[in-house]
């Protein structure tokens, strides 16, 4: 090929596709949005994707074999989709629970992090398809994070960012995603990093692709390590040719690059006409069911939990019936059904239900339940596309009045939805409309409103996902139809996305609590249900605090005022303050569990399946208690000053203790830490079920130096292991020990300082009965063990 056919594979064809080159016989490769479900090209609600939990819930199942079979079943359903890479997983870490993409990641601990991830790649990859394994490096917060430079020493660069990174190499990762931000002072897409370690040390041998909009420079990116700029078809490397002619850029660099793209082209089948695998799993939704039991944390239980099915269950709070199941961004997709937790407990048992308060959340989009065709009378809306003196160009029957990417077609001006309000409630509804550029709309043919929306951002996650909304208030009859029309027109940058939406009057505050609280006076048990919103976590945006949003720990009080077996049902993706916590007689914490949420959490309550989730990321008490709080950069430049001690290390190290430890979670059964003993690998640990149920532990062993000339945390994960046993069984496992978790990171590479270490052994990183001494054998400055992948 010359010059100008290389440049031309080095840019995507499209937002989710690659170019062909029918001439060396490449097709297209396909990408699509991770990691909770493969969503396809783009945004389409009739597009529909199995949902998983969310990728913080998979690493609280501390279970790299779940998440393995998880992992295939994604493979086959991009395959369904036609898609040959996986966007995910995510391996940047909870650095501080303020980071608002935190139920995006897996952890807070390095260690966690990579067993987790390595595991998710391996299943998506038996399935033939690619995994990619992003932000690749320290892109752990959002405020300014397309182009916040993150300031991180080399030792903890090496010692905690990169570690999972490093695993997901040696798990056989085929893709790479550059990340937004910059590291000491580079652009990642730039950056020696992509070459040192990724492709040099550790032996990367695929494609690096690039954050969507990530490339930002043509001839510097190009000779970096970076080898595909996305999305296309428009990018810096359009410019290619012309840098490579005039010697800014030499041919050899693109030739590095191609080769990667076509040996990625190779293992997803789209080489030469070879035919991809097609991975078949049995029983998925029950798969998914599994998921939720496994991932879910019961946080406290003074013993009302199991519950038995005979039992009337107030189900109760803003998050029971509409259960968040995912977090808010890219990362989004449209499940092909969900079972809500009121749902799933009332197959269960007998429920009534009541929010009890109501959130301040985003207006929400018509849908199939409350808005008709305005022509033919099916459910759901006309999205039709107009030029500048309104006549009709297309036309589109969609199903929700969130409609994120319309197809654009010559001399389109406007983007225009038409939907008939089923009205069945009598009072003041909210209308609202969303996007960018001029925004008008009509209510039975009454415009309410007519404005300006200006752009003010180039973050692509609101430009194309949230756009800001615009409101008014019109008074509807219960029994009518209403006539809504919204209308956008689109301006360059601004993309196509539009919202039509609808809200229905609602009870005054003291009314909704009243109703919940009247429910759970007359009901056995109360299961009130909290949790965050989009506008709280969600891509693009970090949080500004860990308190629930509006009055649920009012609500938690009221309930438990008036019935005193009182669970509470904990549905965010990251920590949030529980001020109640001690008052109520169980806590569960759900993350955001995946379309199977209902079935999973009425399997836990009801003592189907053990609670199997353990902390992942230390909860505080308080929001002002969290020792590593900092998301705002200073002068673009955000200093990781904390170095190695985030997350348990660093409240190891506080005088106010958190709410819950990393590593915590109770089980259905107590358990004895009875015996430790070394073995020529690593460690024996004998364990005893001390309770009366069978039951699953997850034994954690923590590394601790008490006399050392380097600084290091208290204490810090090495690897850990599950096992189960029957009442009064006992059971003996075997954990081996990497050599990397004695080593740390100096200029010339990694070393193990002389002298005992001591093994920490328990279920939690605060709670460790058993401890061992043990002495490493020094090693060289190079080193070749990976970094630990757990216990795979």
């Amino acid at each position: 090929m010359d010059v100008r056919r290389k440049v031309r594979l080095l840019t995507g064809a499209t937002g989710w596709r690659t170019h062909d080159e029918p001439d060396v016989g490449l097709r297209s490769i396909v990408v699509s949005d991770g990691p909770i479900g493969v969503r396809g090209q783009g945004w389409d609600e009739r597009s529909t994707s199995l949902a998983l939990p969310s990728p913080t819930a998979l690493a609280a199942t501390w279970d790299v074999d779940l998440v393995r079979r998880l992992g295939v079943l994604l493979a086959a359903e991009a395959r369904r989709k036609g898609v040959d890479v996986l966007l995910a997983p995510t391996l940047n870490l909870h650095r501080t629970p303020f980071g608002g993409r935190h139920f995006e990641c897996f952890s807070e601990d390095p260690v966690l992090t990579a067993g987790i991830g390595a595991a998710y790649i391996t299943g998506v990859q038996s399935g033939g398809v690619a995994a990619t394994a992003k932000h690749y490096v320290a892109n752990d917060s959002e405020t300014e994070r397309m182009t916040l430079n993150a300031e991180v020493d080399e030792r903890t660069l090496h010692e905690v960012y990169l570690v999972p990174f490093e695993a997901a190499v040696r798990a056989g990762v085929w893709v790479v995603m550059s990340a937004y931000n910059g590291v000491n002072g580079v652009t990642m897409s730039e950056s020696p990093l992509l070459d040192e370690p990724l492709k040099g040390t550790w032996g990367f041998d695929g494609l690096v692709v690039s954050d969507w909009g990530a490339v930002r420079s043509t001839a510097p990116s190009a000779r970096a390590a970076q080898d595909l700029a996305m999305p296309g078809p428009r990018s810096p490397w359009n410019d290619l040719a012309a840098a490579v002619e005039n010697g800014e850029v030499p041919e050899s660099a693109l030739d590095l690059k191609l080769e990667r793209l076509l040996r990625l082209a190779s293992r997803v089948g789209a080489l030469n006409g070879s035919t991809p695998v097609t991975p078949q799993v049995e029983a998925p939704h029950d798969l998914l069911r599994e998921a939720v039991a496994a991932s879910t944390v019961l946080l406290r239980n003074d013993g009302v939990l199991p519950l038995s099915p005979d039992v009337k269950v107030a189900v109760l709070g803003p998050n029971a019936a509409t259960t968040r199941i995912q977090g808010g961004g890219s990362a989004g997709v449209y499940p092909e059904s969900v079972v809500s937790f009121v749902e799933g407990i009332a197959e269960v048992a007998s429920v009534v239900h009541a929010p009890g308060v109501r959130l301040q959340d985003r207006p929400a989009p018509l849908t199939t339940a409350n808005c008709r065709h305005p022509h033919h009378g099916e459910p759901g809306l006309l999205v039709r596309l107009l030029d500048v003196d309104g006549a009709e160009l297309t036309t589109d029957h969609r199903l929700l009045g969130r409609v994120l990417e319309v197809p654009l077609v010559d001399r389109a001006h406007t983007v225009e939805l038409h939907g008939e309000l089923t009205v069945d409630v009598t009072g003041d509804w909210t209308i609202s409309v969303a996007g960018f550029g001029r925004l008008t709309l009509d209510v039975a043919g009454v415009r309410l409103i007519d404005t300006d929306v200006p752009l003010d951002t180039d973050d692509p996650a609101v430009i194309h996902l949230t756009p800001p909304h615009r409101q008014a208030t019109a008074h509807l009859e219960a029994g009518t139809t209403v006539d809504l029309v919204a209308r956008r027109e689109l301006r360059e940058h601004t993309g196509t996305a539009t919202v039509l939406a609808a809200d229905p009057p609602r009870l005054s505050d003291a009314d909704e609590l009243s109703r919940a609280i009247d429910l759970a006076r007359s009901s056995d048990v109360a299961v009130v249900v909290v949790g965050t919103t989009d506008e709280i976590e969600s891509e693009g945006f970090d949080r500004t605090s860990l308190a629930l949003p509006g009055r649920q720990d009012d609500l938690v009080r009221a309930i438990r005022a008036v019935n005193d077996r009182t669970v509470v049902v904990v549905n965010s993706g990251g920590p949030v303050e529980l001020p109640w916590r001690d008052e109520v007689s169980a806590v569960l914490l759900t993350w955001f569990p995946g379309q199977e949420a209902g079935h999973g959490l009425a399997d836990v309550l009801f003592g189907v399946r053990e609670p199997g989730g353990r902390l992942p990321t230390t909860w505080p008490a308080t929001g002002q208690d969290v020792p590593v709080s900092t998301v705002q950069p200073h002068h673009g430049t955000l200093h990781y000053s904390e170095g190695l001690h985030l997350g348990y290390r660093a409240w190891h190290r506080s005088a106010t203790p958190p709410a819950y430890w990393f590593g915590h979670g109770l089980g259905y059964t107590t358990w004895s830490y009875e015996d430790a003993t070394t073995t020529e690998s690593g460690i024996r640990v004998r364990l005893r079920n001390t309770g009366n149920r069978p039951g699953r532990e997850v034994v954690q062993v923590y590394v601790s130096r008490q006399s050392t000339t380097i600084d290091r945390p208290s204490r810090w994960l090495a690897t850990w292991t599950t096992t189960t046993a029957n009442p009064g069984q006992t059971t003996d496992v075997d954990l081996t020990i990497p050599t990397r978790a004695f080593q740390h990171w100096t200029p010339t590479g990694w070393t193990t300082e002389p002298g005992p270490f001591t093994l920490l052994i328990g279920p939690s990183s605060s709670n460790t009965p058993l401890t061992i001494q043990t002495t490493p054998t020094p090693t060289p400055t190079t080193d070749p063990e990976p970094a630990h992948r757990g216990p795979i």
